[in-house]
């Protein structure tokens, strides 16, 4: 990118002026209205969530209401006080929100989720109304609106396309240069990841290369980068690089998958085939796997009710294929790449001869449309179902103390959020308590948040409550960014960049430069000819802390080593590096710059950030928390329930369980055969249950590590448990 020198001068003179003026009277704030406004968020009109009683659930199972599936929805619920209200309402329909999993319909209903129905009315009812009508009857504990969820990002700030003419002075491998571990030529625009510094390839000047003027940006840039800014990624890399058996769930825009720094780390549903037409499209419309959802292969798109995950809309930024690349773009893939083809490195996207960690698409935004409670509450427990233990999270509620002029405050307190949210609580309950296996590396979920973009000393929930994790953004010099929330209920900072904080840095159409954003994947129709480009925001900031959450859980696998939800959330927010040393004097820049191009100059103090910033991610640092004897527990092989007959039988992998394991053999050992038998082959175990009973049982590996455990046999009964 060519900057423009003469408007760089003149507002580098244009800032001395601005800067004495801040110290004697402040300048007026632009008028309400301005670029980036957001408004409490609204509800969707015509429908309505109510949650049933428990003692009339028989009642509508027997009546085949809660076997609806997505898309089919009754009319009459058959319990008579709810129907006189549907009658009173006329033209109306009435649908389970959870589609039924027969996998998972008995933890569903244990979490009372089965209770959960939408009510769609015509327009000539009012939602309060509705909800008023609803609340009165004893059969049904909760009504509330379908509320509109908005995006913590804003879609009118388009991201930068990495042009090729920004690449002219990055040619040259990475590997080797300055002593990077892969060979991707993107990696020196990476400072997120590796962060040696200032250098020269963020500012590109062509045939200018050696002004004096330029000399002077350089100088200026340098101040506003620190070796180190970054998550720690070289030394964690050592240690692990990813593991396919890890699953980050993206709620957001969909990923475009066919990327070819993404398409390996694609999580895919193999009970659910691809069908393509010609133009690639998937154009499955069969529910094969009989979960509710059709086509969902890569995932789902929850707002347009498809299994086609798209992110061409006129209004898409790109946003979930740029977070999915900083969690997941695979790593060391630049050998065969020309002066016309790029690549760039993630956190735990691993390498063709190691692969890293899958992501999810599930898509809750397309093109201009809000999410609602309903997209977004599926979204979380389809997450949950199909073995994703991560939820990567930019979306949300704008912050309690938002200054009430460019943001309408949000709940202010956890217990504001969860009883006007029930739903949404009741989602995120069932991801951290269901997610994950008792048996594998995580027993429960981490849903990552971003903390918002409202400069606030709070974040926005849901990220701010106590079972979440919410991230704050910072620039590469340490400092917390500009337009960040931090304080009460953030938990952790990231690298998000700060584009404003960069003013200095513009090309001829007086866009804000691309130095000290965050570069990343991004869809064809909004990168153009590389396929990458830079956002930035505390959005961006979110999927640092998820990437570095799914590099410590591929590390517990390899270790064999098993967490809850809530140690291993412990452990990531305590692992940091300390930044309160940086937060030191004030920060100015240019407040609205990137929207109007005005010069209005705001000075932050950044003493308020000290003791609120949670400290940077640390990667290295959670992995050898990790590997501490003092973290976690071993992993030991499962106790099996079993019913009756080989159509029972239940197949297991030893190697999961024991450190090394792919390279072991094993010899099993069943004390009571008449109970049940098992059989070694290809390196897995196949139990078949004979009689009812119980026995215990040993598996010991080559290495004479041995475990023990129980087999139960009943007449009915699977892998998760009772029938």
């Amino acid at each position: 990118m060519k900057m423009n020198k003469y408007l760089v001068s003149a507002l580098s003179a244009l800032s001395l002026i601005l800067f004495s003026a801040c110290s004697t009277e402040e300048p007026v704030e632009p008028a309400p209205g301005t670029p980036g406004t957001e408004t409490e968020p609204t509800q969707m009109s015509g429908e309505i969530i109510v949650k049933f009683a428990p003692y009339v659930s028989d009642m509508l199972d027997e009546l085949g209401v809660a076997k609806t599936r997505s898309g089919a929805a009754a009319t009459r619920s058959g319990i008579l006080s709810v129907d006189e209200v549907l009658d009173l309402l006329g033209d109306c329909e009435l649908e389970r929100i959870f589609p039924i999993d027969k996998r998972n319909e008995t933890r569903t209903r244990e979490a009372g989720l089965h209770l959960w129905y939408v009510v769609r009315f015509s327009d000539k009812n009012s939602v309060e109304d509705v909800i008023a009508r609803f609340s009165q009857l004893g059969e049904v504990q909760v009504a509330t609106p379908n509320r509109t969820i908005k995006r913590a990002y804003r879609t009118d700030r388009k991201p930068i396309p990495l042009t090729k003419e920004m690449v002219k002075r990055a040619r040259t491998r990475a590997e080797g240069a300055n002593g990077y571990i892969y060979n991707d030529n993107l990696l020196p625009y990476q400072w997120n990841i590796i962060n040696r510094g200032y250098q020269d390839v963020f500012v590109i000047e062509g045939d200018e290369a050696n002004s004096t003027l330029e000399s002077e940006e350089i100088e200026k840039a340098k101040a506003k980068f620190r070796a180190g800014a970054d998550i720690n990624c070289e030394k964690a890399w050592e240690l692990s690089t990813g593991d396919p058996s890890i699953v980050v769930a993206v709620l957001d825009e969909g990923i475009y998958w066919r990327h070819p720094d993404l398409i390996n780390n694609m999580w895919e549903n193999e009970d659910e085939p691809y069908y393509s037409d010609e133009a690639g499209q998937n154009v499955s419309h069969e529910d094969r796997d009989n979960n509710g959802y059709a086509g969902d292969h890569y995932g789902y798109d929850f707002i347009n009710n498809t299994g086609v995950i798209s992110c061409d809309a006129t209004a898409d930024t790109g946003h979930g294929t740029h977070v999915a690349g900083v969690i997941a773009a695979r790593n060391n893939n630049d050998e065969n790449a020309g002066d016309d083809s790029f690549s760039m490195v993630s956190i735990a996207g691993g390498t063709k001869e190691k692969p890293g960690v899958k992501v999810m698409s599930c898509q809750i935004f397309s093109g201009n449309s809000s999410s609602n409670t309903i997209s977004l509450v599926r979204a979380i427990k389809y997450a949950a179902d199909n073995g994703a233990v991560i939820l990567q999270c930019s979306w949300g509620y704008t912050s309690g103390t938002a200054n009430g002029y460019e943001n309408s405050p949000g709940f202010a307190t956890q217990e504001e959020w969860e009883a006007t949210c029930p739903l949404e609580k009741a989602a995120l309950d069932y991801f951290v308590h269901n997610a994950g296996s008792p048996n594998g590396p995580i027993e429960g979920g981490i849903p990552v948040f971003a903390s918002g973009n409202e400069y606030a000393p709070s974040a926005g929930f849901p990220g701010a409550a106590d079972y979440c994790v919410s991230v704050n953004a910072i620039a590469p010099d340490y400092t917390i960014s500009t337009f960040s929330n931090y304080g009460t209920g953030s938990n952790i900072s990231a690298p998000g960049g700060d584009q404003d904080y960069y003013y200095e840095f513009y090309d001829d159409d007086h866009q804000i430069g691309s130095v000290g954003c965050v570069l990343s994947t991004m869809p064809p129709q909004v990168s153009g000819e590389t396929g990458y480009g830079y956002m930035e925001g505390t959005s961006m900031a979110c999927p640092h802390v998820s990437g570095v959450a799914a590099l410590g859980l591929s590390y517990a696998a390899q270790l064999r080593k098993h967490f809850t939800a809530a140690e291993f959330r412990k452990l990531l927010v305590e692992s940091v590096t300390p930044i309160d040393e940086y937060q030191v004097g004030s920060k100015f820049y240019y407040h609205y710059v990137t929207d109007l191009g005005t010069t209005y100059l705001k000075e932050t103090p950044l003493s308020q950030y000290v003791g609120k910033n949670g400290g940077l991610v640390n990667a290295e640092l959670l992995l050898k928390a990790i590997a501490d004897d003092n973290s976690g527990s071993k992993m030991t092989f499962p106790n099996i329930y079993l019913g009756i007959g080989e159509e029972n039988a239940v197949t297991e992998t030893p190697a999961r369980y024991f450190v090394g394991g792919e390279s072991l053999t094993y010899v099993l050992k069943i004390n009571d055969t008449s109970i049940a038998t098992g059989e070694i082959k290809d390196g897995k175990v196949v139990f078949t249950g004979l009689k009812e009973g119980a026995t215990s049982a040993t598996i010991t590996a080559s290495n004479n590590e041995t475990h023990t455990f129980n087999i139960t046999v009943r007449k009915s009964a699977n892998g998760s448990g009772w029938l």
